[in-house]
């Protein structure tokens, strides 16, 4: 590879030593950032003959680690008894990462090749597969995309191969070649063409009918599944702490096996096929505390050691002479039938064994991941800002499985930077249950992708949640839409405006009828003159398409009808003048705020003011989709770049803010969902330093626009740093500026005061 400036740069960040040079002979001579930093780390003079000294820093043993990190390294960390040194910064890579990495390649061209074909043949409800049987040979654009799909069968075994858990077994929907399959929803779910539905002349087409069976069916299995899911990795849960050794080896001691020669005059007295179990030891519970069970371990008491089965020769009887084996204990012995004593220390030491590796193997990922100090205190530092501190130690001292599998996915660490500005990254891998793409976590099925899987997993494990915080399903989300969208009302009159684009524009006569937002409610503290306000927008194509609505058909899309209102640019455009105008008049910073767009890419517009709007805003493009993540990258960027001496910059996380770093209050307008709407959502859980102000512009009737207002009102009433306005139709610009000011302000501002502040600054002309 060509290594860039930018690829050097990221070179050097992760790996100190070496100077631009090194890294641009490094990343010429490989494949990959990995490849390169990885040939770095095991050969650093492979491009000199100057042996450089090793940047790597050893690993503190247990002792130091007791002493100079927290008490949750996070979680409790202490490095294995065998340790290598480790170079610092060095990528980690493991299962998971390694599939991610390999689906990540293609992700993104499947996703968008599934849009062109249902956007081809009508097919809008974005779950829908489409559908088109032949007997013979087929080169239309649907077989294209199946058989695209089938070729990433060996992407798709490796990455549930990564995430799959004990037990469980790789399943897809690519039916070629086998007559049966292990996919639960094969014959479970109705498809939504209907039952037995063939033609080789037309293309299938879904029915509302059908479509809602398949929804419901599929709603229902996926919660039996998931229950299912959950109960049987809890159950192959080690049943002992497997960081306390001393229980396991109180529970092997405590194990005792019935004299021999009992066993033996009661093989003679009972017949060989039945019975005499219940005359037994009973081993119920394999594994005990050391109170309980431990008190003999090492014991050489005479009492003890009668009680033991000699292993070293045959049982004697008192007399001391050699007792004989019954025909029956022979004839077990023969066919290897072990007793329940047996089978009782087998299952332990199994379990002992199973522990031990999983100890081990979670301890070696830690190290691997959280290389220094100062890599576990961002983590710790993130864990109790997200509140996940305790669930997380108690996950990783009860359900270690299950602690193992989100540690390697990075569950418990703040999102990395370098994701932001991926077209791909493993928050944005659809989740598709019928298909068999598996998330992360045991109840994975009935999440859209990786993100919002995430997302509500943090939110059902955070400290204070109460009860658990379902997603709802496609039925009760467009439910609730519905019914948020109905009760709608007149805006206020008092806020009518002439100047309003709806009248300028003459698009329809009158305002739409709006949701109310709920009252304000202060949490953040009111702005301050230290604090920072930034503007980012979206500009992906939609905000300049001509403004439509979908029809419905029960649940199924049918089609899009045409709605009289400004395009969303235009409202933008009138709420980003009416807002910065009383920010100026607020905090009389008359030089302006900054403005970043976001639609495919992030790009920074300026400073933009007053009088500078309309010549600023010519350098803003339409156009691409909507990943805000890339506009939230940058907005970042410029803050810490002013406030650098206040904060620290990770290599792989990013900025940190420190204590004197001043707040961000940022005004984020939206005309629609992100596409990675939950990772951002899951990024500012994670975050003190910054306030978040949403403006969400719909359409007029649009069940859409409320299904995604309801989910920022369920994220704002979680996450106080961020609170949102929304608006749909013909927008009362007045109304909408004054919500924005008290929730962006952290005030209740009163109406005289608002009227004071709309007004044009005073160097207006």
């Amino acid at each position: 590879m060509v290594p860039s400036k930018e690829e050097i740069a990221n070179f050097i960040a992760f790996a100190p030593a070496a100077d631009e040079g090194k890294a641009f002979m490094f990343l010429e001579g490989a494949d990959s950032m990995d490849e390169a930093v990885s040939q770095f780390y095991e050969d650093p003079d492979k491009y000199s003959k100057t042996h450089l000294p090793s940047m790597a820093a050893p690993v503190a043993d247990a002792k130091e680690a007791k002493t100079t990190t927290p008490a949750y390294q996070p979680p409790p960390y202490a490095p294995p008894a065998q340790t290598r040194n480790a170079p610092r910064h060095r990528p980690h890579t493991n299962a998971v990462i390694h599939a991610a990495q390999v689906r990540a390649r293609d992700e993104q061209e499947m996703q968008n090749l599934l849009q062109q074909v249902q956007y081809a043949h009508n097919i809008y409800n974005s779950d829908i597969e489409p559908e088109h049987d032949v007997d013979g040979y087929c080169n239309c654009s649907i077989h294209q995309y199946k058989w695209k799909k089938w070729s990433r069968v060996g992407v798709q075994k490796m990455w549930s191969k990564a995430v799959m858990y004990p037990g469980e077994k790789h399943y897809d929907d690519c039916y070629q070649g086998t007559i049966f399959t292990s996919n639960p929803y094969r014959y479970r779910v109705v498809s939504p063409y209907g039952n037995n539905v063939f033609s080789g002349y037309y293309i299938q087409r879904p029915k509302a009918q059908y479509y809602s069976m398949s929804v419901q069916q599929t709603v229902a299995l996926n919660a039996a599944l998931n229950a299912e899911a959950q109960a049987t990795i809890d159950a192959k849960e080690p049943s002992f702490n497997i960081w306390k050794s001393e229980q396991l080896e109180s529970s092997m001691s405590g194990l005792t096996i019935e004299d021999a020669s009992d066993s033996e005059n009661e093989d003679e007295k009972r017949p060989a096929e039945k019975g005499g179990s219940e005359k037994r030891q009973s081993m119920a519970g394999p594994l005990t505390s050391s109170d309980k069970g431990g008190g003999n371990f090492g014991s050489d008491s005479k009492s003890s050691a009668r009680n033991r089965k000699s292993i070293a020769g045959p049982p004697t009887s008192k007399s001391g002479e050699s007792s004989k084996t019954s025909r029956f204990a022979s004839f077990k012995k023969a066919l290897s039938i072990k007793s329940p004593e047996e089978k009782a220390a087998a299952k332990i030491q199994k379990m002992s064994a199973r522990g031990r590796e999983l100890r081990m193997a979670i301890l070696e990922e830690e190290q691997a991941r959280w290389q220094d100090q100062e890599w576990r205190l961002i983590v710790t530092a993130y864990l109790e800002k997200v509140g996940m501190t305790r669930k997380v130690a108690d996950l990783r001292a009860r359900f270690p499985t299950q602690y193992l599998h989100l540690l390697r996915a990075g569950y418990f660490e703040p999102i990395p930077v370098a994701w932001a500005n991926q077209a791909s990254n493993p928050l944005k891998f659809s989740i598709e249950a019928a298909a068999g793409w598996r998330g992360i976590t045991p109840a994975w099925r009935g999440y859209e992708d990786t993100a919002e899987e995430r997302l509500y997993w943090v939110l059902n494990h955070r400290e204070g949640s109460v009860g658990a915080r379902l997603k709802p399903d496609l039925m009760s989300a467009m439910n609730m839409a519905r019914a948020r969208m109905a009760s709608a009302v007149e805006p206020p009159p008092g806020y009518y405006s002439a100047n309003d684009i709806c009248h300028v524009q003459h698009t329809s006569e009158g305002y739409s009828k709006q949701v109310m937002p709920a009252p304000f409610r202060p949490f953040d503290a009111p702005e301050v003159a230290t604090d920072d306000t930034m503007i980012l927008l979206d500009v992906s194509g939609s905000m300049d398409f001509e403004p439509v609505r979908p029809n419905y058909d029960n649940f199924l899309i049918t089609g899009y009808s045409k709605s009289t209102q400004p395009k969303n640019k235009d409202v933008a455009k009138a709420i980003i003048r009416r807002f910065t105008d009383a920010m100026a008049n607020h905090d009389h910073n008359f030089s302006g705020y900054q403005l970043t767009t976001f639609s495919s890419q992030a790009n920074y517009i300026g400073v933009v003011n007053h009088q500078n709007l309309n010549q600023m805003w010519r350098n803003v493009r339409l156009g691409g989709g909507t990943r805000v993540m890339t506009g939230w990258q940058k907005v970042k960027d410029l803050h810490f770049q002013k406030h650098s001496e206040s904060a620290t910059h990770h290599p792989v996380y990013g900025w940190q803010a420190g204590p004197q770093t001043p707040m961000l209050r940022l005004l984020l307008l939206l005309d629609g969902e992100a596409t990675d709407m939950d990772e951002f959502e899951l990024d500012l859980l994670g975050l003190s330093w910054v306030h978040v102000t949403i403006f969400l512009i719909g359409v007029d009737g649009c069940p859409h626009h409320h299904r995604h207002a309801n989910e920022l009102q369920r994220i704002s009433e979680v996450n106080h740093h961020v609170s949102f306005v929304d608006a749909q139709g013909n927008t009362p610009e007045r109304f909408v500026t004054h919500e924005l000011l008290k929730r962006h302000l952290g005030y209740e501002v009163t109406m005289a005061e608002f009227e004071e502040l709309e007004q044009p600054p005073p160097y207006a002309g």
